[in-house]
This record gives structure tokens, sequence and C-alpha cells, in this order.
């Protein structure tokens, strides 16, 4: 992969072009770094080629949240709901300078996310149809009333495969709204698949923290095969 970085509407992109003219292109949103601990997991797995727009530099709890969320704890902030606007810069500005970047189009596009990122990822299924297929690894699907919304739209293009992944100890806590997360996780699962959707879930060990890097190389590897 040719590594390559550019900015975007205040956000750092980075490139990580595939060779091939054909390649898929997955969007991955990341909490800070420019990903690397992700592309070395994915060649360590044999992940299929592709080619890898990570953006980091995210204001975390407004761009990747779809509504106002108060603090979870005295020592957290409150979630600003800015999902739409942050999409919106995706769609209009990033992406198209990714596509400008590599070599040739696509086959398809696919986004991932881990934790906030992940619902974003899922949240963006819902709201656009720019992604053939979506991973939401460790997915903060205990967000309040994202459940209830993922069950009542519709997703704006069927994702060709959606991958949903969680760890095994992220609900063993003490806090009433994260520990509903395996649950509502596992029950947007039946949902999707009751859709005919093709869907991959997978419960990994480990609380929230465990291996992000390689949790989201395996969601990566899971919806490029």
């Amino acid at each position: 992969m040719e590594k390559t970085a550019f900015a975007g509407g205040g956000k750092k992109a980075t490139l990580y072009g595939s060779e091939q003219p054909a390649a898929p292109l997955i969007i991955l949103n990341n909490y800070s770094d420019d990903g690397e601990s992700v592309v070395r997991a994915m060649q360590e797995i044999d992940a299929p080629d592709c080619s890898l727009l990570v953006v980091g530099n995210l204001n975390w709890n407004h761009d990747m949240t779809p509504w106002y969320c108060p603090p979870l704890s005295k020592n957290d902030e409150p979630c600003t709901g800015g999902a739409d606007a942050y999409l919106d810069l995706l769609l209009t500005e990033i992406l198209p300078k990714a596509k400008e970047t590599i070599n040739g189009t696509p086959c398809f596009i696919g986004i991932a996310g881990y934790s906030l990122a992940g619902l974003f990822a899922l949240y963006s299924a819902y709201r656009c149809d720019a992604f053939d297929r979506v991973a939401s690894m460790s997915g903060s699907l205990w967000f309040p009333d994202f459940k209830e919304y993922a069950l009542t739209h519709e997703i704006q293009k069927r994702p060709a495969k959606l991958y949903l992944s969680l760890g095994d100890r992220e609900a063993h806590t003490r806090n009433s709204v994260l520990m509903t997360v395996q649950r509502n996780t596992e029950e947007l699962v039946d949902h999707y698949k009751s859709l005919g959707l093709e869907v991959t879930w997978e419960l990994n060990p480990g609380n929230h923290f465990k291996d992000a890097a390689l949790r989201s190389a395996k969601g990566i590897k899971a919806i490029l095969e």
C-alpha cells in the first residue's frame, strides 16, 4: 500500500492505496492516529487487498454521534450529535479527494469503525446510499434510542455484507446505559438477518479496549471477503 496524507474540512486523512486499479475502498474513521496499527493487523491476518482511507483528528463525541446524549459519568463529556454534518463532509470533500488519489475506480466502497465510529458506520447506512458494505467493531450500540431508530427506519442501500462485533466483557458494567450494548447488538443482528442481509456477528474475548486494532482488521477482512 502506498501511503498518502491529505486534509479535508479540518480532518486528517491518510490513504493507503492499493496497486490494483479496481481494489475495494474501505473508509475507517479512527479515534486519533493514522491507522498504521490496523494496516499491520490486516497484513498479519491476510486480509484481502484494498485501499484503506483512514480519517482521524475527529471531534469524537460530536462527529461520530447521531444526536445528543448526556455524559454517562461525572468525568465524561456529552455527545453532541454532529454525525450528519460530518457525513456530509466525508461524502462531499474527503471521499472525492481519496477517489482522485487512488488507482482506478473501486469495485465497491465500504465503511468501518470501532466504538463510536462503529455506531457511525451503521448510522451512515440509514442516512446515505454511498456504502456497499458496513463493519461495526465493538460499536457503541448502547447509544440511547439508536436501537429503536434502527428498528424503525430503512437502510438506504442494502449492504452486500454487514459485520458486527463486541467484546464478551463489554456489557459487564454497573453503568445502566453501557450494560445494554450486547443485548442491543444481538437484537439488531437478529433484525438484519430477518431482512435477509448477509450478517457476520462475532463475540471477541475481552472488554471494550482489548485488541482494538486486531478487531478492526477482522471486521474489515470480513466485509472484504
